[in-house]
């Protein structure tokens, strides 16, 4: 499949799911388009400025009315809820974990007012950044997320295990038994849903109880690999968030591209590394 096969299809893929979403009068993009477009920055996880050169010296005859870049990047901060849609279906078993995203070295850190990421462990080393907490159903697919500096703890999204899931009117509490690592213990106060794994214990307990389900690791791995999302160079957490909220929506439709078939084991592998820009 060729780049701009690729793209094509995408769109198809993205216009399936936005055929409620109406045209601006104003806009010269159509809303499909502009999550599209948003998708591609999210998978070829490069700079805001290297992403507007490649698309429009390489891709300008699919999108003939490409805004300004700084248009539009403000289009995609604006409508980051679009990906709500794109987000799984709550299952009964899932997983909860987060994930480190290093913004700048160390040692720069306090040398600039504007820095929005602060100081963390995140693999058991130092970063300065944000941290993003994925909850992913039995089959690997996003559910929800939640961002924040990487100076909190994971007892801090533990409000994901019983938020209002995006792709349902029912409470993720009320749908899902949430397995996950002892960072996400309270002395105190535990969901009822959610189950904490001791160490070395993680697989069994999954897939004990959950045979479909993929390790988060995986998940996360894809993203450091395919979308370079372990580093980013935004100074403003708005734009941070929209790159977060693109990727995993893009994510949720790459893994999705040929289904979900398992193997002999019920084992549902997943790979997107054949979708990289």
């Amino acid at each position: 499949m060729t780049t701009e096969e690729f793209i094509t299809e995408l769109f198809c893929r993205v216009d399936d799911a936005m055929v409620d979403v109406h045209k601006h009068p104003q806009s010269t993009l159509y809303p499909s388009e502009m999550v599209t477009l948003a998708f591609l920055f999210a998978i070829k996880g490069v700079g805001n400025r290297s992403f507007y050169r490649w698309i429009r010296r390489d891709c300008l005859s699919l999108f003939p009315h490409l805004p300004d870049r700084t248009r539009l990047f403000r289009l995609f901060k604006v409508h980051k809820d679009w990906t709500d849609r794109f987000l799984a279906e709550p299952t009964i078993f899932g997983v909860i974990d987060s994930y480190g995203i290093e913004m700048i070295h160390p040692y720069r850190e306090g040398r600039s007012k504007a820095q929005v990421g602060r100081k963390g462990l995140s693999n058991h080393r130092w970063i300065v950044g944000g941290k993003l907490c994925l909850l992913l159903n039995k089959l690997g697919l996003v559910v929800d997320w939640a961002s924040d500096t990487a100076n909190v703890s994971d007892q801090s999204f533990q409000s994901l295990v019983e938020a209002d899931c995006p792709q349902s009117a029912e409470k993720v509490s009320d749908q899902m038994i949430v397995f996950a690592d002892k960072g996400f213990h309270k002395k105190e106060g535990d969901p009822a849903n959610l189950k904490i794994c001791k160490p070395r214990q993680w697989n069994d307990r999954m897939l004990a109880n959950c045979p479909q389900s993929a390790e988060i690791e995986t998940v996360f791995s894809m993203q450091t690999l395919v979308c370079h999302l372990k580093k980013v160079a935004h100074r403003v957490w708005a734009y941070f968030e929209m790159h977060l909220a693109f990727a995993l929506a893009a994510f949720n439709v790459l893994v999705q591209w040929h289904g979900l078939p398992a193997n002999a084991d019920g084992f549902v592998p997943l790979s997107i590394a054949q979708f990289s820009l």
